[in-house]
């Protein structure tokens, strides 16, 4: 056994956040990875595919992501100890606004009875699903997650 010094090994306080909040992250990117595949091929609904019997799966992972996603940055800013906070305090309010007009574009997708793929293709051109992906590898940077 080798040893190390207790610093070496040790996680910094943020790291918990970071992984928190960088899952949260892949849980809406793949969702929109997804969505863009799914989109790509006409389907008229989700019934009979198997990417139609996926769609709401990652729509409901993308919706729970989404939710509290300001609060997940602000544990994960102050936990880093970031400063100073008012230029991270600005964004996370920008993120909120985004997170909260995504999730609702989102469950009204999920609140359908049927998921085709112009629908989809319409939640993918939403202005409100590219904000927040774009706030998300905006702060993926700066956070380094």
């Amino acid at each position: 056994m080798t040893s190390s010094s207790p610093n070496a090994s040790s996680p910094s306080p943020g790291d918990d956040a970071r992984e928190v909040l960088a899952s949260r992250c892949n849980a809406i990117e793949e969702a929109y990875e997804f969505m863009l595949a799914y989109a790509a091929q006409g389907l008229p609904s989700e019934q009979g595919s198997a990417a139609g019997s996926q769609i709401r799966d990652f729509l409901s992972k993308c919706d729970a992501a989404l939710s509290g996603l300001a609060d997940a940055i602000t544990v994960c800013v102050e936990r880093l100890a970031l400063e100073p906070p008012d230029p991270y305090d600005a964004f996370i309010r920008v993120v909120d606004v985004d997170a909260r007009a995504a999730q609702a574009a989102v469950k009204l997708v999920l609140a359908q009875p049927s998921i085709g793929s112009q629908l989809v293709d319409n939640l993918n051109a939403s202005s409100h699903v590219r904000a927040v992906l774009t706030d998300l590898f905006l702060l993926g940077e700066v956070l380094k997650i």
